[in-house]
């Protein structure tokens, strides 16, 4: 493609290199400084941590994760490896059991990896609002994000207001 404003074949379309380029990112700044209190009042602080509280995060994650995705968290998304569900029988230590009884006013989802099915772990833990196979490793990453997005949509909740907690190191991704 050729013309003014279009960019080219091998165009990243990253930020314009032309002059005047740190003038206008101080500017953007600025203004976004602008637009942020730099105070919250004190009753909403006060509402922020104790919903902190009933999700069972710190202020600090809570605060991070509200202002990453512009909205409160409404689901927290567990691997199975999260919940130290790991051999067969869908037993779940003490410490992560008192862990999910604790969260309140949230949806609690689960992500199983084999041995174990979601049925066995609903079944042992009706905590659990609803449990879906995790994806598998041999998957494309566009098969496993529908794969988990079809777990949160089959409870009705926004993909951006639930908080996937994993920990296998894959999982991060």
């Amino acid at each position: 493609m050729s013309g003014a404003g279009i960019a080219g074949i091998g165009h990243n379309n990253g930020p314009s290199m032309e002059a005047g380029r740190a003038w206008r990112i101080h500017a953007w700044k600025k203004a976004q400084k602008r637009l942020m209190p730099n105070t919250i009042p004190k009753l909403v602080l006060q509402m922020r941590i104790k919903r902190a509280a009933e999700l069972g995060m710190d202020y600090k994650t809570y605060a991070r994760v509200r202002q990453t995705s512009g909205q409160d968290v409404t689901g927290l998304l567990f691997s199975s490896n999260a919940l130290r569900i790991i051999a067969y029988g869908a037993h779940m230590p003490a410490v992560e059991r008192r862990a999910l009884e604790a969260v309140r006013n949230s949806s609690k989802l689960a992500l199983v990896h084999r041995p174990n099915t979601p049925e066995a772990v609903l079944a042992a833990h009706p905590v659990l609002d609803a449990a879906g196979a995790a994806p598998k490793f041999n998957e494309s990453w566009s098969e496993m994000r529908a794969r988990v997005q079809d777990l949160i949509r089959s409870q009705g909740l926004p993909g951006a207001a639930v908080v996937v907690i994993g920990d296998a190191p894959l999982e991060s991704e």
